[in-house]
């Protein structure tokens, strides 16, 4: 009898060891242009339970990376949840000129599709038909033989789209509107609860509340003074605290709610209006919520790094982000989610502040550029050769070409040489000298991993440090310099202890390190580099 007894402990014992343990929530939370410096500058006036709650119990690291160029935030989505890069997964940039098909395209577009909801048909056409690569969440979903629900939230289409991937439940965006939408890939209707929330225009009270300092004026020495020279306006408002919103809503409507830091909090209620009716993270199969913050993104492309305004953007959404681990707190309970956050691309100083700091660099718009390239080119060839210039990538007319009997290496190497000539140009790279990368360049080896050839150009160039393609106030992103590529990372809750590392991680180590956590099948593109420090 007690050899039976032991028998039966020892199978009961085994049988438990062997089964999969996973968190019944992963949220994915990732910060629009979010520079891992801003963790460091505005630590002081964080409360204690947002970012500093992540970092302080969960596992950070100081020193992660994107690999490839160019660092937007479609690419950056798409690599986060891949674990790949754009030459794999086939995201190359928010929008780009496809060879292939000669026009210009938008990541998500999906002609094939229809908006659900109330805003503009073009808002809606949306789904995840260009992504080439499996995303962790798709695996979930198919380990899970679907049961396990996989939902994205976002102010921007592809914000939600990319990450929730090929196989989500839903994904839901934010329409001009006022309105969270979606498209027919997800389904024939609204879920009623969305229609609900949008019904119940959640931001009217953001709009009454105005937009002020969260804090003294003086806790602001982080950042430039008020209506420094480098700001855009906020809407044909001059960019000076307090902002009357309801001023500016009256004039410009409910889109301007992706620019200040109350949209954050209206994705946050959204999200937990998600989570609620959704019933996520209420059983044993794990769901996965993706939430990515949008409104940092258009503060820092309109106010620029220094300003006051993204200085006051971070704090609140220090705040929002403690309400929303509180709330997963209360409604998944600690111990039962798993959090990472991270950012989609870092950004830029802004160069004519540098240069008022005696930094010789400068800002160059892309018309000037595509106007010398054509100037060159009919001053060289008798004829524009130049095809499109869109995000570094210089695509020359092969049609023209044979036409005129020219060899289309020779004109690649005059469009080089000239270029070469341009102040801001450090680098120029032909598809030839990119498909053959051997990695002993950096920089060329992070151009051939953000490079497809089917859809990018017959040349891309590489700008000096601190050059900007774009306007001369505000921020840009996209190069492949530290102050683009270097983005925070925490992974806090489920299984995750307390720690830190200031080893150099990339980007792409992320979905293949959840996949690991999760023991789900790897997102079919990745390279499989895992971060052992939250794993072991």
């Amino acid at each position: 009898m007690k050899n039976i007894l032991s028998s039966l402990l020892l199978f009961v014992s085994v049988s438990l060891f062997a089964q999969v343990q996973r968190p019944k929530l992963v949220v994915g939370i990732v910060v629009d242009q979010m520079k891992m410096d801003y963790l460091y500058r505005f630590q002081n006036d964080f409360s204690e339970n947002g970012f500093k709650r992540l970092m302080n119990e969960g596992y950070t690291f100081h020193n992660t990376h994107y690999n490839y160029f160019p660092t937007s935030t479609a690419p950056g989505h798409s690599s986060i949840y891949t674990g790949t890069t754009p030459a794999v997964h086939g995201i190359m940039g928010n929008d780009w000129f496809n060879r292939k098909v000669q026009k210009s395209i938008y990541c998500t577009d999906d002609d094939s599709v229809s908006i659900l909801g109330v805003g503009s048909e073009k808002e809606g056409k949306m789904s995840p038909k260009n992504l080439m690569a499996t995303t962790v969440t798709d695996e979930l979903r198919l380990s899970t033989n679907f049961q396990g629900k996989v939902i994205g939230v976002s102010l921007k289409d592809r914000g939600s789209i990319l990450p929730a991937g090929h196989f989500a439940n839903w994904a839901f965006w934010y329409s001009d509107s006022g309105n969270f939408i979606s498209s027919t890939f997800y389904g024939d209707a609204l879920p009623s609860w969305v229609t609900e929330f949008n019904d119940q225009k959640h931001y009217m009270k953001y709009v009454n509340q105005g937009w002020n300092l969260l804090k003294p004026a003086a806790a602001y020495n982080e950042s430039l003074p008020d209506d420094n020279p480098h700001e855009l306006d906020l809407f044909k408002h001059k960019p000076v605290f307090p902002y009357d919103l309801k001023t500016i809503f009256a004039e410009s409507g409910a889109k301007i709610f992706r620019t200040i830091p109350q949209g954050n909090d209206l994705l946050e209620e959204f999200a937990k209006r998600a989570i609620e009716k959704e019933q996520l993270g209420k059983d044993e199969i794990t769901d996965f919520l993706t939430v990515s913050f949008s409104s940092t993104d258009y503060a820092g492309h309109d106010f620029g790094t220094r300003s006051m305004e993204v200085q006051d953007t971070y704090l609140r959404l220090d705040l929002t982000i403690a309400d929303f681990l509180n709330y997963l707190d209360k409604t998944v309970g600690k111990g039962n989610y798993l959090v990472f956050l991270t950012a989609d691309h870092a950004a830029a100083e802004t160069p004519k502040f540098l240069k008022e700091h005696k930094y010789n660099i400068d800002n160059v718009e892309t018309k000037s550029i595509r106007a010398a390239i054509r100037e060159f080119s009919k001053n060289t060839y008798g004829e524009n050769l130049l095809l499109d210039y869109t995000k570094n990538n210089v695509f020359i007319n092969r049609e023209i070409l044979k036409t005129k009997g020219l060899d289309l290496n020779t004109v690649k190497q005059g469009f080089k040489d000239f270029l070469m000539t341009q102040e801001q140009v450090k680098r120029v790279y032909t598809e030839e000298e990119i498909l053959a990368n051997s990695g002993a360049d950096y920089f060329l080896n992070a151009i051939a991993k953000g490079y497809d050839v089917s859809q990018n150009g017959d040349l891309v160039v590489l700008d000096k440090l601190g050059y900007i393609e774009g306007k001369a106030k505000g921020t840009e992103h996209s190069a492949p310099y530290t102050y683009d590529t270097h983005v925070p990372l925490v992974f806090f809750g489920w299984k995750i202890k307390h720690g830190e590392t200031h080893d150099k991680k990339v980007i792409t180590q992320i979905a293949p390190t959840v996949a690991q956590k999760l023991k789900i099948t790897l997102p079919n593109g990745t390279e499989s580099n895992v971060l052992l420090e939250v794993l072991e």
